[in-house]
């Protein structure tokens, strides 16, 4: 049973049912993502469909450990730390929801020259919110990994920094890309939307490496 919750190991099972949610939006992102640069949008919407699904169950299942942390957790001075890792972690599945729902409504028109880079983008952002998530959980049970977790995140995180500049550069400096000036701006929003999602880890990730230096001290 984790360090942190003693005899409430009820509220550990639901952070942990939190976390898989989290972790299966990061998935569907990633597949929606793909299916709409493949022309595949009924796909494409069905997935989101299932994001706005879990984005839902987190935010209630958030709101009963919240209530639970406080008339049930017995270690007080850690409650802040998890009520603080729980409310940041939620921007992970925010931003799938957010961004996936931007592409149905603004239905951006990637040239197909750029399909790579976007997935290379997507992965890389996908691949920080992966390990965002295994930092959490490694602080739930006061792993020793967790640091490795968030070392990764921050690395992937920097990947994400770069494919994003890589894409900015193709997009206003190609002549393989025809589009005009304000179309290459939309696009390159969008570039940025999905590249939130590995700061989204990241600032999750730093509020998990101070918790994590405040209990071993």
């Amino acid at each position: 049973m984790s360090l942190l919750f003693s005899q409430t190991s009820q509220i550990e099972g639901d952070i942990e049912t939190l976390l898989d949610s989290i972790s299966n939006s990061v998935m569907m992102f990633s597949e929606a993502i793909k299916n709409y640069l493949n022309d595949e949008y009924d796909i494409f919407l069905k997935r989101m469909q299932e994001v706005k699904i879990l984005e839902s169950a987190v935010d209630e299942l958030r709101r009963q450990i919240r209530y639970k942390l406080y008339t049930k957790m017995l270690i007080p001075e850690s409650r802040g730390d998890m009520l603080s890792l729980l409310e940041n972690i939620d921007n992970v599945i925010d931003t799938t929801e957010e961004v996936l729902i931007l592409f149905e409504i603004q239905k951006p028109k990637f040239p197909k020259v750029l399909n790579k880079d976007v997935m290379d983008l997507v992965e890389a952002s996908c691949k920080a919110a992966d390990f965002t998530v295994m930092a959490g959980r490694g602080y739930i049970k006061n792993s020793d990994m967790i640091n490795d977790y968030i070392n990764k995140t921050y690395f992937y995180e920097h990947e994400a920094d770069k494919v994003e500049n890589r894409i900015k550069r193709k997009l206003f400096g190609s002549d393989e890309i025809v589009s005009d000036l304000a179309e290459k701006m939309h696009l390159s929003k969008f570039v940025e939307l999905i590249s939130k999602l590995a700061d989204d880890g990241q600032d999750v990730c730093e509020r998990l490496s101070v918790a994590t230096i405040k209990r071993s001290i």
